[in-house]
């Protein structure tokens, strides 16, 4: 009989997994949001999505998921459920409330960042050894969040779209908040403003703060920017190594 020392962690790796499962319930609820024109709460749930992915990680690592349930593959279920939060349930969204414009342009302009996204997930480095996201890490979710909540013209809205479908295939590093090591407290610190900038830039549509905007625009510029710097230090390195 397994003893109850033993059988703690297995409990505890079911129980993270089922944490990460839990996106797929607030992937659901978001359709029915959708379903119902209920953008508000869409995003909302998005939030809920974000919060979840960037802390089942740290989780999993914490409790050895892989160590005591080396068969179930939690990385997949991951990419299952970002799959559908970051890219597939964004476009529904925003081309179920017209923000693409309409008619055929505006479908192929949705299919557009899933198929790049497709893409993005499938890479075998989309996750770099120095812990970076190689290429745009389909944040489409943080797109239609800011179109939306900027009320950017559907011209616009095809614009930022298609600029971040191409930079998938750019070979930039970006920032993971959770892992990378260079300034990652300060990244952590400031990634949690941003969602709490998230939560009242929502709690004030259609007109939000000036002030509240600036700061969650000031979070994107940091991640920007400090990816571009990671991605030149690397690049520096690479050939010194060589």
């Amino acid at each position: 009989m397994a003893s109850p020392r033993s059988t703690l962690p297995t409990i505890a790796s079911w129980l993270v997994h089922a944490y990460t499962a839990s996106g797929l319930v607030l992937a659901f609820l978001a359709v029915v949001a959708v379903m119902e024109g209920d953008t508000t709460q869409c995003l909302w749930l998005f939030l809920a999505t974000m919060v979840v992915d960037g802390t089942d990680g740290m989780l999993a690592r914490w409790v050895q998921v892989k160590r005591h349930v080396p068969w179930f593959d939690g990385a997949l279920l991951d990419n299952i459920v970002d799959y559908i939060t970051y890219a597939f349930l964004p476009m529904v969204l925003l081309w179920s409330g017209g923000l693409l414009g309409d008619g055929a342009s505006a479908k192929v302009l949705a299919v557009v960042p899933l198929l790049a996204s497709a893409y993005q997930f499938c890479r075998v480095d989309a996750k770099t050894d120095d812990h970076l996201f190689l290429g745009f890490p389909s944040y489409w979710n943080i797109a239609a969040f800011y179109i939306i909540v900027l009320e950017l013209s559907p011209g616009a809205a095809a614009a930022v779209l298609l600029v971040c479908a191409v930079l998938v295939f750019v070979p930039i590093g970006y920032v993971y908040p959770s892992r990378t090591t260079t300034l990652q407290v300060p990244t952590l610190a400031l990634t949690c403003l941003w969602l709490v900038s998230y939560a009242v830039l929502l709690v004030q549509a259609p007109d939000p703060s000036v002030v509240w905007l600036a700061i969650s625009v000031a979070y994107i510029a940091y991640y920007v920017a400090l990816s571009l710097y990671l991605t030149a230090r690397r690049g520096r390195a690479e050939p010194a190594a060589a």
